[in-house]
């Protein structure tokens, strides 16, 4: 059986604090990386900066919509921290995006997990409606 997609989840630590509270790069990755992994964006990304309920420092939240599903990025810089998740019906290389992601941010520490979405999700059923574009 075949899953409906991948999901890349992303923990990234010791990266650098100044691209974690960088509102403008978290709104460019998200607006370039679908392109570069061969995903259609839908919308363009939306960011915002956000302080935690005891932090001193904003991070900086974002996703953007594609076709395939989504991209998100939660910034954590006083603890020099990143989430991130690509979830996608189609795939992708998980290596080149792990890659891509964690070097921007300069992440000297980070675990990956591919996590198989769908399983049991029905690929072909006649109540579904395919719409080609």
């Amino acid at each position: 059986m075949r899953e409906f997609g991948q999901h890349l989840t992303i923990d990234a630590s010791q990266c650098d604090r100044k691209k974690l509270t960088d509102h403008s790069l978290v709104y460019d990755i998200l607006d370039q990386l679908p392109k570069k992994l061969g995903m259609t964006k839908m919308i363009l990304p939306h960011v915002v900066k956000w302080l935690d309920p005891g932090a001193t420092i904003p991070g900086v939240s974002g996703f953007v919509m594609i076709a395939e599903s989504h991209i998100s990025i939660h910034t954590f810089p006083e603890k020099d921290y990143a989430f991130i998740d690509i979830f996608s019906c189609k795939n992708f290389d998980v290596e080149h995006a792990a890659e891509l992601l964690t070097n921007v941010f300069e992440s000297k520490k980070f675990t990956k997990k591919v996590i198989k979405r769908g399983m049991d999700f029905p690929r072909s059923h006649p109540d579904y409606i395919y719409i080609k574009s």
